[in-house]
């Protein structure tokens, strides 16, 4: 009868932190097995130490390389994947004849650890068992002693392999993060935190739970004495004392929330909104939001645009980070335009002012009936609150005298009902009435609508201020297919 095969998690280093189940399987097994490097210590026997019994075999799984230069005719990897077949044949001879098998890993078993190419190799053949471990995520965060995560804050682990780039932007849509394998790699990390401007917010911890821990912020670590086993912690904003508002630096994020589906927000900026002290924006947009308890909603009418970006840089003019919240891109049509208008007065120029976009209207109407934007094409807005109606319509003929693809925001409200009329008419005086029409009521949202037409069959009396408009060009075609109807511009336009 075949052995069994037991994955061990030892916690993150402090042999008290080894489960009381953990401790039990480690002293009745026959075989005991661990990896280590060359030097053939291995912390996660050393951790294991209390639990051991006289007569147990022990299995020591010796790593041929540590770093990724090898002459090995595969590589790093090549070599690795021959060394995880080779000991997991190892193993199998002793499950074969029938002998329990214990394999240490620090930590937990399938949290970044090399139990895992053991477990994928034997579990088939053999019954396997995994004893879950304390990480060293909560034995960093509880050696830095601040709530890591709280409410619907969300954490984010890291290896500190990944490159550059991809360490920034996994740092900057972060609310909470947690960075592994560090020693070679702390230098880049470090850089990486410094550009996402979370450097502040961030802790070290080395050796988590052991005598010799150590904690401090990270700007302090020294990058030659970082070993391989210390982490990175930056607690969620909610209760981290490094926080901007902790620090007394306000700034102005202004942020585009996506055309209607919580899915079209994006990550950055749903860390932006978790991040703020203050949300400031009309209210039908910020009714979108959900704030976390704290934060103060400062909602206002659509007319005041002006009045609102100058609140927004007193508030941060006081400390405050704050986010200005509009629909889809705040650049199209919305807020960031009004808010650097605003910021461009000498008074505000130490306030610091971002943007941070979204999906706008336009691309997610035509996205939802396929590419109508695939060429050139021009954005209008039907609105003549802030320009007049003869500036529009030299604008609208030029855009549709040019064959361009024209979407069409603000088209109509309650207060403005002849505009959509007025733009059919023009269109029947410059084109054919089998132009293609496109009508997007708000997409993504629960009312959404879609509806594909002609300049012809236009119904002004359909559209209304969340609808958005695309006119095709002459090239616009829409297919009739069996999964539906797809509307394209090509991208080669023969002249």
């Amino acid at each position: 009868m075949s052995g069994k095969l037991w994955g061990i998690g030892l916690g993150p280093g402090d042999s008290e932190l080894v489960t009381v189940k953990a401790a039990r399987v480690i002293e009745s097994a026959d075989v005991v097995a661990y990896h280590c490097a060359r030097h053939g210590n291995s912390i996660a026997r050393s951790v294991a130490q209390p639990y051991l019994r006289d007569g147990q075999l022990e299995e020591r799984l010796m790593y041929p390389v540590t770093t990724e230069g090898t002459d090995h005719p595969g590589g790093y990897d090549g070599a690795l994947r021959d060394f995880y077949a080779a000991s997991a044949e190892r193993l199998a001879g002793h499950l074969r004849a029938g002998r329990d098998v214990v394999l240490l890993a620090e930590g937990d078993p399938l949290f970044f650890s090399s139990y895992m190419h053991m477990h994928k190799r034997l579990a088939g053949e053999f019954d396997a068992e995994i004893i879950p471990g304390v990480t060293s995520v909560s034995a960093s965060s509880a050696a830095v002693g601040i709530p890591l995560v709280e409410g619907e804050e969300t954490l984010t682990v890291v290896p500190g392999t990944l490159g550059s780039q991809a360490l920034i932007s996994r740092f900057r849509t972060a609310e909470a993060i947690a960075v592994m394998k560090l020693g070679r790699t702390f230098t880049r990390v470090r850089d990486a935190l410094e550009s996402a401007g979370r450097l502040d917010e961030a802790w070290y911890v080395e050796r988590a739970s052991t005598r010799v821990q150590r904690v401090l912020p990270v700007s302090e670590v020294n990058p030659e004495e970082v070993p391989y086993f210390s982490m990175i912690v930056v607690p969620g904003p909610r209760n981290n004392p490094r926080h901007d508002e902790a620090s007394g630096r306000g700034e102005v994020v202004v942020v585009g929330l996506g055309p209607g589906a919580d899915e079209h927000t994006t990550p950055a900026v749903q860390v932006e909104l978790a991040l703020a002290t203050d949300l400031v924006g009309y209210k039908t947009y910020l009714a979108r939001v959900t704030p976390r308890p704290g934060q103060r909603i400062h909602a206002s009418d659509n007319r005041v645009e002006a009045e609102r970006a100058a609140f927004a840089l007193d508030l941060a003019a006081r400390g405050a980070r704050v986010a200005v919240v509009s629909s889809g891109d705040p650049g199209v049509f919305a807020m960031a335009s009004a808010v650097a208008e605003v910021a461009a007065e000498s008074r505000w120029h130490d306030v610091p002012v971002r943007v941070q976009p979204g999906v706008t209207a336009a691309n997610a109407v035509a996205a939802a009936v396929g590419a109508p934007l695939g060429h050139d094409y021009a954005v209008i807005s039907l609105s003549d609150r802030l320009k007049p109606w003869d500036m529009i319509e030299h604008r609208l003929r030029a855009a549709v005298g040019a064959d361009l693809v024209v979407a069409i925001y603000n088209p109509g409200s309650a207060a403005r009902t002849w505009q959509v009329a007025r733009l059919r008419e023009v269109l029947r005086e410059m084109v054919s009435d089998d132009r293609v029409v496109v009508l997007g009521r708000d997409v993504g949202g629960p009312e959404e609508s879609l509806c594909t037409t002609t300049v012809g069959a236009l119904d002004p009396a359909v559209v209304d201020m969340r609808t958005l408009l695309i006119i095709g060009s002459p090239a616009t075609t829409v297919v009739s297919r069996s999964g539906g109807d797809l509307t394209y511009t090509p991208r080669r336009h023969d002249a």
